[in-house]
């Protein structure tokens, strides 16, 4: 059984990533979050200290899973040696795709995802390069060495619109909608498969 003060923080954060999903950073108050959580301000105080606080926690519980799994990926793609782009982008794309369709919030922190990019805040744009801006130079030395006619600007000029490009498909924003009769899992490979082909194409451009 989960201890209560771990319950009660998971509630908070459950909370705070829906609400912050569907009204901004700036539009949910701690008071909509407290009342969701079914919790008082106290509480959000004793675990966070301060609303730029609990953003940065939202994050922090999904993005260092993912950004593991995919540095995992990564070292896995290597040490099988000679390894190519596809699945050097495959190891950064597909973790990314399997966060959205977790089932316990993952498509709330893909739409909080997405208004990090949206929202203009200096903080946790900081926050997010201190934390997991390691993640990002791993993938471009290895994209480096497997692009050896990009220089570094070019490069991470690409990589910045693949990342744009999987955020989109993550939030599942497109025009291409999943069928009926056919899985999101399935729905959700086809869309990595094609973002793959696509993002190694437009990376080995000249």
């Amino acid at each position: 059984m989960l201890a209560p003060h771990f319950s009660t923080k998971e509630r908070i954060l459950g909370a705070a990533e829906d609400l912050f999903a569907r009204h901004g950073f700036a539009g949910a108050s701690l008071r909509q979050v407290t009342a969701a959580a079914n919790v008082n301000l106290a509480a959000v105080n004793y675990h966070f200290g301060s609303k730029e606080n609990l953003i940065e926690e939202v994050f922090r519980r999904r993005l260092d899973e993912l950004n593991a799994r995919r540095l995992a990926a990564l070292a896995e793609v290597n040490a099988g040696g000679d390894a190519d782009l596809e699945q050097v982008l495959a190891a950064f794309i597909r973790p990314a795709l399997e966060l959205s369709l977790d089932k316990t919030g993952g498509s709330a922190f893909v739409r909080v995802l997405a208004r990090a990019y949206a929202e203009h805040n200096e903080r946790l744009r900081r926050f997010l390069s201190d934390n997991y801006g390691h993640v990002l130079k791993e993938f471009a030395g290895a994209f480096a060495r497997l692009l050896p006619h990009l220089g570094k600007e070019e490069l991470y000029w690409r990589l910045d619109i693949v990342s744009g490009a999987l955020t989109y498909a993550m939030a599942d924003f497109g025009v291409i909608k999943r069928k009926s009769g056919v899985s999101e899992q399935t729905h959700r490979e086809r869309a990595a498969e094609h973002l793959i082909r696509f993002a190694a194409a437009g990376l080995r451009a000249a």
